[in-house]
């Protein structure tokens, strides 16, 4: 066989053959330019048109964990919560955080699976689980509940529910209390009961709803205090928290239902008295493409037709970005089959009635995906798990056109030089800003939570406010119903629609917050031989000035084992070292440990595993 390596010497062959070699050779070189040329082209349309449609980038690093559920954290980094992954055998539970600055993702493991549960961020920044997966085929959902501390990057187990709840919806009100509804119940059927829970106090009362809700129904906390449900069923309805009780509103004029579409609140601004008005998008199965618009401020309000999509989307996704305006991207036309995948992204204005397009993305999103905006007004998308087992790690970032300049470059962005960490209702606060006189919006985009197609957590509020030399005099939200309390992301936007860096501001009723203190405990499990002992590290840490003293105690020992603390109690912040002992006669297997600290009236658990195996045989001596 010819060496395709050696070199062709065109004098060897006959004139003929020359000329014929000669001419291909042209022909081929003529071929590559033109490709070149085109690509090059290509990239410069491409980059050009950036400004227009944004741009779609594939980060370097997988998600090395099924990313179901997404939250972002008042640091800047993204929550990732997976649990068991959507694997019924799987019980090395595991969640991770995602740092945007380094593009890496550290996990961890869970003490109990927090797969399909429902999470909004408290008012103190730390991410609130509710419920989970107690068992799977048939699902039933935990009692249990926990919140997340970004201080430690500690799990701690909160107050038990009433009964579990499997595929719930968690909406913080504007008290910031948490209402939960729906979900798989511990005995298996859905849970048709609303709870409310209360930062150190626990769990309210079940209140019956009436009705079986679908799971994980979308809801939104409207500006009179009452709780907004859209769907996926094609009839709405009002929940008073006063009354605890439900009242129907309007039917969708899309009769078939909207499963695994998505829902999203549209801006709530002083410019249109904060009117409510929630946008509805895609689902069904084959999914449609269509969107409905509801306002209900009116006095008979009623669904109407918005603009429809570029492909019909079921397990979408819709992130409200700072301009008001809503990133829907992701889904498929059947579900859970990626050849039938929606790789078009849409730009819907901040009214909801036109439709851009944004670009497309390399990647089917399908059940179990995710977006999220980003504290660069970026999105964060990811994941994907059509098959057990199996998911997308690819995660993918879009950048809008906002954030380009005509030519394709980035676009200058207002900077922001100071701001508030916190700030009080209807205050008025001060923003530096070297572009002042340029700023033509200021709004708070509260941090997001989502799974399964809805943001649980993510709304638009805007402000207004004043500009000097240099600074912006801001008024906030006048109450809790339009912004609840909690975090939210401080943009500034130019003249051009430019959005700077957002900079994390917490909202509350007050510039004091309830003390508190959070309970976290690790390693997450132990393995110990019967008649030995180990230790976990138990530790305290003080929210807004806590300075009392939490007495420590655990749970769920198994036969023959014992427990102390040293010390047994912790005054403000510290540590402790909990020291299990087991004897010989401790039976093997893997316990669940729930350590309590109690302080005053406010109690808090966190979970562990004691895994006690066997000792181990000894070896032979001799023949």
């Amino acid at each position: 066989m010819a060496d395709s390596s050696a070199p062709l010497r065109i004098e060897e062959l006959p004139l003929k053959r020359q000329e014929k070699t000669s001419h291909a050779n042209f022909k081929v070189c003529a071929t590559l330019v033109a490709v070149l040329l085109s690509g090059v082209l290509d990239a410069k349309l491409a980059f050009a048109q950036a400004n227009v449609t944004g741009q779609w980038q594939t980060l370097p690093t997988t998600m090395p964990i099924n990313p179901v559920h997404v939250a972002l954290l008042r640091t800047g980094k993204v929550l990732v919560v997976s649990g068991s992954g959507n694997v019924p055998s799987n019980t090395n539970y595991q969640a991770g955080v995602w740092d945007p600055a380094t593009d890496t993702v550290t996990t961890q493991p869970l003490a109990w699976d927090m797969f399909c549960n429902g999470m909004v961020i408290l008012p103190d920044g730390r991410p609130f689980i509710v419920g989970g997966t107690l068992a799977y085929d048939p699902f039933h959902g935990y009692t249990k509940t926990a919140a997340y501390d970004p201080s430690t990057g500690q799990f701690t187990d909160l107050e038990t529910m009433a009964h579990g709840r499997w595929y719930p919806t968690a909406t913080e009100l504007g008290d910031g209390t948490v209402m939960a509804f729906s979900g798989l119940s511990d005995t298996g059927p859905t849970n048709t009961t609303v709870e409310i829970y209360k930062m150190g106090s626990g769990w309210s009362q079940e209140y019956d709803a009436g009705w079986t809700p679908p799971l994980y129904p979308r809801l939104h906390l409207l500006p009179n205090g009452t709780v907004f449900y859209s769907g996926p069923t094609n009839g709405s309805a009002l929940f008073d928290p006063g009354s605890h009780t439900w009242s129907y509103v309007a039917g969708t004029n899309y009769s078939s239902g909207r499963t695994y579409g998505s829902s999203v609140l549209l801006p709530l601004t002083p410019a249109n008295g904060y009117q409510p008005r929630v946008m509805i998008f895609g689902g069904g199965n084959p999914a449609t493409a269509t969107t409905e618009i509801i306002d209900l401020s009116a006095a008979s309000p009623t669904w109407q037709w918005g603009p429809p999509m570029s492909e019909p989307r079921i397990e979408m996704n819709a992130v409200l970005l700072p301009t008001g305006k809503v990133l829907a991207l992701g889904g498929s036309t059947n579900d859970e089959d990626a050849t039938t995948a929606s790789l078009n992204a849409d730009l819907f204005d901040a009214n909801g009635t036109s439709m851009t397009s944004a670009g497309q993305n390399a990647f089917p999103r399908l059940y179990h995906s995710v977006a999220i905006l980003l504290p660069d007004a970026t999105v964060l998308v990811a994941g994907g798990n059509p098959t057990r087992g199996t998911y997308e790690p690819h995660m993918e970032i879009y950048s809008p056109a906002y954030l380009f300049a005509a030519d394709g470059s980035r676009a200058p962005r207002p900077a922001i030089s100071s701001s508030p960490g916190q700030i009080g209702y209807g205050s008025t606060f001060q923003v530096g800003s070297p572009d002042a006189a340029s700023i033509s919006s200021v709004v708070l985009v509260r941090a997001g939570a989502v799974t399964h197609a809805f943001d649980m957590d993510q709304r638009v509020v805007g402000t207004s406010f004043t500009a000097s030399n240099g600074s912006l005099t801001v008024t906030a939200p006048p109450n809790g119903n339009i912004a609840p309390p909690g975090y939210y992301l401080l943009f500034l936007l130019n003249s051009a629609g430019v959005p700077s860096v957002g900079s994390f501001v917490q909202v509350s009723g007050s510039t004091t917050q309830a003390s508190d203190f959070s309970l976290g405990a690790s390693p997450s499990s132990q393995t110990v031989v019967a008649g030995m002992s180990t230790t976990y590290s138990v530790k305290v840490s003080p929210i807004s000035g806590f300075s009392g003293t939490v007495n420590l105690s655990v749970s769920g020992l198994p036969g023959g084992a014992t427990a102390s603390f040293n010390p047994s109690t912790i005054s403000t912040s510290g540590s402790s070292t909990l020291t299990v002992s087991t004897s010989v006669l401790t039976p093997m297997g893997t316990y669940p440990l729930t350590i309590s600290g109690a302080s005053g009236g406010t109690s808090h658990n966190t979970s562990v595993n004691l895994a006690v195996a066997g000792a181990p045989a000894l070896p032979k001596i001799g023949n």
